[in-house]
């Protein structure tokens, strides 16, 4: 694709969604390491989200791009591999062990924020201390192994988490802590970095500029076609910090500038990129899919306006709950509003809507992945809000 200075807004669609995995069918044989693996060097950066409504967002961010897969050999693969690492990238996320070395540099910036409660820790430095005193001698950790400790009195709307809660989460964004694996319930099981990751990794130096400079480029990857910020959201970077190295991409060939039909800013193109003829499939989209993460791109690419309701008093919601963004083929066609009632093992389907460029397939390549999600879930029936007209046929088709 070198050499070109101007793309179609369809052909962008389709670079875009190529980079992130989806310009290839799901595998039609049993999902493997190989079809992990693939995944995950596609996504680059697997923002982790528990929230249980459905499946939490990251596993079914590998189910978009796999279909039906093992959720707890997955989970095996990606802590036990010695290939993956949990770290603060986009948020908190699991990238490459070989990323350790690039975000090296947060974590000797972070440190105890104004508002946080340690602040007010008598003897702070000594309970942080003996947090990893214990670690070290004890081996993996969770949070309720820690001496109790009082801490503020926790006010309203607060997200409340206990002092040692907060304390070792402090130790694992400053990097003293890394995370061994998770439980059943989501938690983190904590140990020292350099009993989890193999020494090449642990050890490996580099400095901040040449390290922004990597994680700038492996955006452009992961992104295949993108503006400016863009590429400085997928590692939650700052502009500013992110255009000098951008152009030394472009001035070392590894990205080239062009314009995009309908984008007012400049488009940056990885090498790396291809431009498939078509995107295969359809598939559910997390709500922390790279593909549609950063709300400005997800409007510019697919003209989808997308807002997460979670937080949204039910009144005021339009959408739902936990709406997902529904991609047939290069777009985005629908929006469903998805919970699992696992209790009478139904797929709830609450909500639904159809955008403006959907067609008359949309209906039933929304059902057959309804229905694949169902059965993937392991819930017997799929029940359908019947509201308004889409809904209806959805209804009528199961």
């Amino acid at each position: 694709m070198s050499g070109r200075i101007h793309v179609s807004a369809a052909e962008a669609r389709r670079i875009a969604l190529a980079a992130q995995g989806f310009g290839r069918a799901r595998p039609k044989s049993p999902t493997d390491i190989r079809h992990f693996r693939r995944a995950l060097s596609a996504i680059t950066v697997l923002q982790l989200d528990f929230v249980n409504v459905l499946v939490p967002a990251h596993f079914l961010m590998i189910w978009s791009r796999l279909g039906a897969y093992e959720r707890d050999r997955f989970e095996r693969f990606l802590y036990d591999s010695g290939e993956y690492i949990e770290q603060w990238a986009h948020e908190a996320s699991v990238v490459a062990a070989s990323d350790w070395s690039l975000l090296a540099h947060r974590r000797a910036a972070y440190g105890v924020t104004r508002n946080s409660p340690l602040q007010e820790l008598p003897n702070r430095k000594a309970y942080l201390q003996n947090i990893l005193r214990q670690v070290e001698e004890q081996g993996e950790t969770i949070s309720h192994d820690l001496p109790k400790i009082k801490g503020p009195a926790r006010k309203p709307g607060d997200w409340h988490r206990s002092i040692p809660r907060r304390a070792i989460e402090h130790h694992f964004a400053a990097g003293r802590l890394a995370v061994r694996r998770r439980q059943k319930n989501f938690q983190r099981v904590y140990d020292l970095p350099e009993r989890i990751l193999d020494d090449r990794y642990y050890s490996a130096t580099v400095t901040r500029v040449d390290a922004e400079r990597e994680l700038i480029r492996k955006a452009t990857v992961a992104l295949g076609i993108a503006t400016l910020a863009d590429i400085a959201d997928y590692y939650r970077m700052k502009s500013r910090n992110v255009l000098p190295r951008v152009q030394e991409l472009v001035e070392g060939g590894a990205v080239s500038e062009l314009q995009v039909e309908g984008w007012a800013e400049t488009a940056y193109l990885s090498a790396c990129a291809v431009s498939p003829r078509s995107i295969p499939g359809a598939s559910l989209l997390s709500p922390f899919d790279p593909v549609v993460w950063y709300r400005p791109r997800a409007l510019r690419l697919f003209d989808f306006d997308y807002r997460i309701e979670i937080y949204v008093p039910a009144a005021k919601r339009r959408w739902g709950y936990y709406v997902l963004p529904f991609r047939q083929a290069d777009s985005i066609t629908a929006r469903v509003d998805l919970k699992a009632d696992r209790k009478a093992s139904r797929l709830l389907v609450q909500n639904a809507h159809l955008e403006a460029c959907a067609d008359a397939t949309t209906s039933e390549a929304l059902i057959n992945e309804l229905r694949a999600v169902a059965e993937w879930l392991e819930l017997d029936s799929i029940v359908i809000e019947k509201a308004n007209a889409f809904e209806k046929t959805l209804a009528a088709s199961i």
